[in-house]
């Protein structure tokens, strides 16, 4: 009789355990979530062309970068998503700390520091984009995304090791080697295809930034290295290798629009490019997302397109 009663305890004791342990399968574990503020913070801006400091609500610096960032009279979608993506931007930079250290200040006016800021470029369409996504920024694994854009990645999408040389923290939300077509549609002819003859003088410059060494007179370059998307990684000039994405910043990114390229020359002691796209091509094309809000996709779904495994949460109301 003992015996019995044991084993039905022990039995209880199992049926309950299988229980527990469905109950907590069950349960899905709930991601981290940045800490949500009661009402919109209020920031400190460093002005780098006047040096005075101010204090400014996020959502209309927001407004600022979006005008700045981005053509004021593309259609409010694009706009929004620009705006998710400033927002998300800013609040990674302060949570950061790099321009407090510089100024003393959570955000800069610097693009090399923050982004873009230029409020006489508000329009009441910059607006009603910031307004319509009010508080919202972009997550993955509760942290706030490195919320990279360029103007057109020339149809084809970049990770951040290949379009940056950005290897400090794991980026796996950013949907890299993907094809899109959107980014060239009805974009301007120099971002299409172009061809850049950038002078040896400034070649030579940037050579030497990178190097450390003077390469000479430009008498030879070549592609050594291309990613998964086909941007160049590495290239050779003269004797010199330099990285592609720190030779583009080097030379000038206006020159070198992109390391989508398709040729490499040298003539008359000038480098001369020819590509497509115009950035980095990591994270939202801004091309693309005018394209796809033109066709009715929303804010939200064109960062996903651009970034996987993310959450788009409201920090207030």
């Amino acid at each position: 009789m003992r015996k019995q009663i044991l084993l039905l305890i022990s039995l209880f004791i199992v049926i309950g355990m299988f229980s527990l342990g469905c109950q907590q399968a069950a349960k899905k574990p709930q991601e981290e979530a940045p800490e949500r503020f009661k009402e919109e913070p209020t920031i400190s801006l460093y002005n780098n062309e006047t040096g005075q400091k101010q204090q400014i609500k996020l959502e209309e610096y927001v407004t600022g970068v979006v005008a700045a960032e981005m053509e004021p009279a593309w259609t409010t979608g694009a706009l929004a998503a620009q705006a998710i993506l400033a927002r998300t931007f800013t609040m990674e930079n302060i949570e950061s700390g790099r321009v407090k250290e510089l100024h003393g200040t959570d955000v800069s006016t610097s693009i090399e520091e923050s982004q873009a800021y230029d409020p006489s470029r508000i329009t009441e369409n910059v607006r009603k984009a910031v307004d319509q996504t009010r508080g919202q920024v972009i997550t993955y694994q509760g942290k706030y995304i490195k919320a990279w854009f360029s103007a057109s990645n020339g149809g084809k999408t970049a990770s951040a090791a290949e379009g940056l040389a950005y290897y400090k923290t794991p980026t796996p939300y950013i949907r890299a080697n993907v094809d899109d077509p959107m980014s060239v549609q009805n974009t301007l002819p120099e971002i299409q295809s172009w061809t850049a003859t950038i002078p040896g003088f400034k070649v030579r410059e940037a050579v030497k930034s990178i190097a450390g060494s003077d390469p000479g007179p430009i008498t030879a370059a070549s592609i050594m290295e291309q990613g998964p998307s086909g941007r160049v990684i590495k290239m050779k000039i003269n004797q010199a290798v330099v990285g592609g994405p720190a030779f583009r910043l080097a030379v000038g990114s206006t020159d070198a629009r992109s390391m989508l390229l398709t040729n490499v020359a040298v003539q008359n002691g000038n480098l001369v490019l020819t590509g497509k796209g115009y950035g980095h091509g990591v994270g939202m094309s801004q091309w693309g997302a005018k394209n796809m809000a033109e066709k009715g996709t929303s804010p939200q779904d064109i960062i996903k397109f651009y970034f996987k495994d993310i959450n788009i949460t409201k920090l207030y109301d």
